[in-house]
């Protein structure tokens, strides 16, 4: 019985009907359309399923979204974030306390406390300030020191081993500034074509290559006999803190840089056992 009624089920969605349009004034017949429940129902499916599809992808695509009860707008979705990086932030700062409690704990009670690191997940900024940093000084203090006189010294003897020195040109060009002990000037500026290669006067060794805020960028070479060359205002330096290098080869490139340089040129210095060296006694320039 329940077979039957199935089938009869089935058979009633494949019967076909007509639909005709009359003229209403002749009974003629207008337009008509044969057609069946099952045809009628999958029509009706496929354009539910077209509609559902354009009313999403319009929701999704556009800012109507925001007016679907439940969805958070974009203030509400920023205040979220805003209130996460809060709550990480807090988190931070809680293991910071109790890590800083523990210390405190470990030393009254006479232990060594761990040395516990927190890093800070929540990026802050910070307000970047620069010191000045005389390198003159700290080139005297620390890498020539030991147990010499650092003090200037204009009458200082000099070695009878740099007169039987051999040193190249460290770029050519024109002497704008003199060696001047009393003015603090302990070396030359050579003032040469932009862009011109800047070579060490001697073979040695880099023990500085680097930025300072007064010399821009510097590099220091240290010769035998202990001399040292020195080569400030650099626009670029083609050498490194170790490097080995030849007499004459090049070394940096001429430039303008340091808070101390009014124009491009090269500030050259001589530097002996801590006492600076006039470099036009050594060098014709």
């Amino acid at each position: 019985m329940v077979e039957k009624n199935k089938r009869g089920f089935l058979d009633k969605l494949k019967d076909q009907y007509r639909v005709t349009v009359f003229n209403d004034s002749t009974f003629q017949s207008v337009w008509s359309m044969k057609l069946n429940r099952l045809k009628v129902l999958g029509a009706v499916s496929m354009a539910s399923l077209i509609i559902i599809m354009l009313v999403t992808i319009l929701i999704a695509a556009t800012g109507l979204r925001e007016y679907i009860p439940g969805y958070p707008d974009a203030e509400q979705r920023q205040l979220m974030v805003e209130t996460a990086l809060m709550v990480d932030s807090l988190e931070v700062e809680l293991k910071k306390r109790d890590n800083f409690f523990r210390g405190i704990k470990a030393i009254v009670s006479g232990e060594i406390p761990e040395d516990n690191i927190v890093y800070d997940t929540v990026s802050e900024s910070y307000d970047v300030s620069f010191t000045e940093y005389n390198h003159d000084s700290v080139f005297q203090d620390n890498l020539l020191a030991e147990q010499l006189n650092l003090s200037i010294q204009g009458n200082a003897r000099k070695s009878t081993e740099l007169s039987l020195m051999h040193f190249y040109f460290p770029v050519k060009g024109i002497v704008t500034n003199h060696f001047n002990l009393s003015a603090e000037h302990f070396g030359i500026d050579l003032v040469s074509e932009p862009n011109a290669l800047i070579s060490s006067v001697l073979e040695g060794t880099v023990i500085f290559s680097g930025w300072t805020l007064e010399t821009g960028y510097v590099l220091y070479i240290q010769h035998e006999a202990d001399l040292v060359s020195v080569y400030k205002h650099n626009a670029e330096l083609l050498k490194t803190t170790g490097d080995k290098v030849n007499a004459g080869e090049a070394i940096a490139i001429i430039g303008n840089t340091g808070e101390l340089s009014t124009g491009p040129h090269l500030h050259f210095e001589l530097w002996h056992r801590g006492n600076a060296l006039n470099p036009e006694e050594y060098i014709d320039f």
